[in-house]
């Protein structure tokens, strides 16, 4: 929590609100004193991120629905039965 403190930040609308309604961006104090930046600039790279998060966000999510469907569910309980027959075997054999 910030007390006391005069921040300038830029809001964000989401362009697909399945995943955030909006970004916040905390601008350093610095930002708009440098050479050659406007504020367009700032609100341009500030847009071109969120919208990489989004990006990166749905292949994330794509690639996990494609390693899930590559096989059936019956195929991931036997995996997982024998990986905790395994892990039983070699505590038995261990102790």
């Amino acid at each position: 929590m910030v007390k006391g403190i005069s921040r300038r930040v830029i809001v964000v609308r989401s362009p697909d609100p399945r995943f955030f309604e909006q970004a916040i961006f905390l601008l350093k104090e610095d930002a708009l004193h440098q050479d050659g930046v406007s504020a367009e600039q700032v609100v341009s790279e500030a847009r071109q991120v969120a919208a990489g998060y989004v990006q990166k966000r749905a292949q994330r999510m794509t690639a996990g629905k494609r390693l899930a469907a590559f096989f059936p569910w019956w195929v991931w309980f036997l995996l997982g039965c024998c990986v905790m027959g395994i892990a039983w075997w070699i505590s038995a054999v261990l102790v």
